[in-house]
């Protein structure tokens, strides 16, 4: 009895903290005596076993392999890119979207990757612009000046390309790069007046035409990676694409030439330092020609990239170009005079100018932007008009914004290109490009953008060249010279694009189109009080592409130009509604 008083007391003891601590305390501290021994346990009871926890049970799942299911070793592999060989998927040469060697999927020695590709563009293209009646033909029931207007191009091009790139391209830019891209192009022009595609009135109506040029050869190195995130430095030679723009407003070319180009910061900064010597193009095909000699009309250029600048979603470009031309005498495939120019002293000149630029490229919130602005500041040693030196001060602005409501985007356009307003002083006023190739106010959609409209009765130059916004006077885009002895141009538009279906877009646009001087124009043509207006272009497109991809689009495009009065004043007031038109059919198949 005495020997059990002590422990009466402590389990009264036990008893009483039991009571007096919390519940939630008490559960927290009811734990398993095994692990706590300073418990005392009742006489003759074992200690509890610990009992390891059991795996979840889950009926549906998958049981394990059994022990030997699989060999102890490794399986051999020829390398990583023939992994799907392995899994049973094999490739076939003529299909591009599985597994091809020919596409760069996996390489042909080493690290060495082939990739093979070819487009085929065709264009069948009706159209009607100005055309002046030849004085050797004097064809019954033409007017004395103008003649019928209506022509039809057909033009098939095949750009066939080859590529050899060194390194494994999926995270980092390629150690090395190789490419050769040929061209080839048959086109064929009817028209109904004599002189009008040949300067010898004796080769008729119709011209048929086999081309060859060199769109791509050149050899692009690493330099180096300057971070982990494989920012970098590297070069390239030879005939390359270039930009100088989001929107191709001054320089869009594939030319010969040489340029450093790299990334800095996560890829947030991207530069370019370029020098291009340009090579002469073909009038008719406007493929390189490397049959010349490359023309002495030199192009530099450095520009600097900046993303989400100002703010975020906006990238912003800063740029600085220079133009050295001293080109020598051409005449085109056609016997017509390129350089100079048959217009005012019809001599070749030479001119400096620099380009000054700042352009814009994304999103404002809401808002799609796309902005550019250049000034050129140059020097002319032998001005169109008067032969003399004149200084060149010239600017140019552009800006599309453009809003999503779902499958729609709408759009607003607004070009403005400074004119000449006394073309015999030693200023020139009206801004001209290098090479312009604008995506812009529907681009080669639009009526003026896609024609050369001949300016007839002022020389052998068109009043704006094919593929181009700019009123410059040129012989044509591929072989004239820059003209800043120019009218400049105002172009107010808007448009929609609208995803029917997925494979399927319809584009409409409007454009209001004036010259901002018309000095020059009087001049040329000795006609005074030349009307501002250029009138009304309207066009329509729709893109089909079966496949969801850009292998096969097929566009179907009409356009139509309603004269303003400083259009009829050039060229006459037309019979047929008084609507100069263009037809676009285009289909582009991509291997």
């Amino acid at each position: 009895m005495a020997r059990a008083a002590p422990l009466a007391l402590a389990m009264l003891a036990a008893m009483c903290t039991a009571i007096a601590m919390p519940a939630g305390k008490a559960r927290a501290q009811a734990v398993d005596p095994a692990q706590r021994p300073e418990i005392q346990r009742r006489p003759g009871t074992p200690a509890p076993v610990p009992q390891p926890p059991q795996p979840p049970s889950n009926p549906s799942a998958v049981s394990p392999p059994e022990p030997g299911a699989f060999p102890g070793d490794f399986i051999p592999l020829p390398d990583r890119w023939r992994l799907m060989e392995d899994l049973g998927v094999s490739e076939r040469l003529y299909d591009p979207y599985n597994q091809n060697t020919l596409k760069g999927d996996r390489p042909i020695f080493k690290d060495y990757f082939l990739v093979l590709s070819a487009i085929s563009d065709t264009v069948i293209e009706p159209r009607s612009t100005p055309v002046p009646v030849g004085i050797q033909t004097g064809e019954p029931g033409s007017l004395d000046v103008f003649g019928s207007d209506d022509q039809l191009l057909f033009s098939q091009t095949l750009l066939p390309s080859i590529s050899l790139i060194k390194g494994d391209t999926a995270y980092r830019p390629p150690d090395l790069e190789l490419r050769f891209t040929p061209a080839f192009n048959f086109n064929r022009t009817t028209a109904e007046e004599s002189r009008f595609l040949y300067a010898d009135p004796g080769k008729g109506k119709t011209r048929n035409e086999t081309d060859f040029g060199l769109q791509e050869a050149f050899l692009d190195y690493h330099i180096r990676n300057v971070s982990e995130r494989f920012d970098f430095d590297s070069i390239r030679v030879g005939i390359q694409p270039f930009t100088t723009d989001f929107r191709g407003f001054l320089f869009q070319d594939n030319q010969l030439g040489v340029r450093l180009f790299g990334t800095r910061d996560n890829n947030l900064w991207q530069y370019n330092l370029a020098w291009f010597r340009r090579l002469d193009k073909d009038v008719n095909s406007g493929l390189n020609d490397v049959s010349e000699d490359p023309r002495n009309d030199n192009v530099l250029v450095a520009n600097l990239y900046r993303q989400d600048f100002p703010i975020l979603g906006l990238t912003s470009q800063a740029i600085v170009a220079y133009n050295r031309n001293r080109d020598d005498a051409q005449t085109d495939a056609n016997g017509f005079p390129a350089r100079p120019e048959e217009a005012g002293v019809a001599e070749l000149r030479e001119y400096d100018v620099t380009y000054f630029g700042l352009n814009f490229d994304g999103r404002i919130g809401w808002l799609n932007l796309t902005a550019s602005g250049y000034y050129a500041l140059g020097q002319d040693e032998n001005s169109l008009l008067t032969g003399d030196n004149a200084d060149i001060q010239a600017f140019f602005l552009a800006a599309e914004p453009s809003i999503d409501f779902d499958w729609v985007r709408l759009r607003l356009s607004a070009l403005y290109a400074s004119g000449d307003d006394d073309p015999l002083d030693d200023q020139e006023e009206g801004f001209d490009a290098i090479f312009e190739n604008p995506l812009f106010a529907g681009a080669d959609t639009s009526y003026w953008i896609r024609q050369q409209v001949p300016f007839i009765g002022g020389g052998f130059v068109g009043l704006n060249t094919r593929n181009g916004v700019l009123p410059s006077l040129r012989s044509s885009k591929e072989e004239g010279q820059s003209n800043f002895v120019n009218p400049g141009l105002t172009l107010l538009g808007a448009g929609a694009d609208f995803d029917i279906l997925p494979e399927l877009r319809l584009s409409l646009n409007a454009n209001y189109l004036r010259f901002n001087k018309t000095a020059v124009l009087e001049e040329l043509r000795q006609q005074p009080d030349i009307s501002n207006e250029i009138g009304w272009d309207l066009s329509a497109a729709a893109i089909w592409r079966p496949f969801l991809n850009q292998n096969v689009v097929l566009r179907l495009s009409g356009a139509g130009l309603i004269p303003g009065d400083g259009f009829n004043e050039l060229f006459g007031s037309k019979e047929d509604d008084d609507i100069y038109y263009s037809v676009l059919g285009n289909i582009v198949l991509v291997y």
